[in-house]
């Protein structure tokens, strides 16, 4: 289990995470920085991942901590066929956990239950929003740290640069290479 399966921290995690004495964590949940709850009956602190990830954010703390273990993607495209590859051919090349949907409300329902680092979206799945999606992963607490990538076979560099200025972390252009693909996975987990 990587630490971004957790919805929950101890102070303990937390401390790891951020790099410091668990006291420090302490007094940042005390101080009312650092929101959680505490376990009734008990002392013990917990720190929910969504609150913890606001305050690194607020903080400048590198998100990479969070971020350990194996890097999980998720693929969306209406066109099965290209899941089915895209799927074969990153667990080829690179250590991703990888999973892939053909439908928007499958991409919902697994974003919720797989909580990917990184989602690679086809701009022409059927009745896609580009820019009503990545306001909702942006405004989704859960979602928050994952970034999303668009696909299309019809993209112009001003789109490009559009989808950029929504939110985007980055773009394939349609046929793309499996370098393409890890490059752009891995420039996009940077920008967590």
């Amino acid at each position: 289990m990587t630490m971004f399966d957790k919805d929950v921290f101890t102070t303990g995690e937390v401390a790891k995470i951020c790099n410091v004495a668990a006291r420090t964590v302490s007094k940042w949940f005390d101080s009312g920085q650092l929101q959680g709850y505490r376990i009734p009956g008990s002392k013990d602190r917990r720190i929910p991942v969504a609150n913890l990830m606001q305050f690194m954010k607020a903080h400048g703390i590198p998100l990479d901590g969070l971020m350990c273990g194996t890097t999980r993607v998720l693929v969306c495209d209406a066109d099965a066929s290209v899941c089915d590859a895209m799927c074969t051919v990153l667990a080829e090349e690179s250590n991703y956990e990888i999973r892939a949907v053909s439908d928007q409300f499958a991409l919902g329902v697994e974003c919720e239950r797989f909580r990917p680092h990184v989602l690679l979206v086809d701009l022409s799945t059927p009745n896609f929003d580009a820019a009503g999606f990545i306001k909702s992963v942006q405004t989704n607490e859960d979602l928050s740290g994952m970034n999303v990538i668009a696909m299309s076979g019809s993209l112009t560099d001003g789109q490009a640069a559009g989808l950029a200025r929504m939110g985007y972390c980055g773009s394939l252009h349609k046929p793309f290479t499996v370098r393409d693909a890890i490059d752009c996975i891995e420039g996009a987990n940077a920008v967590i």
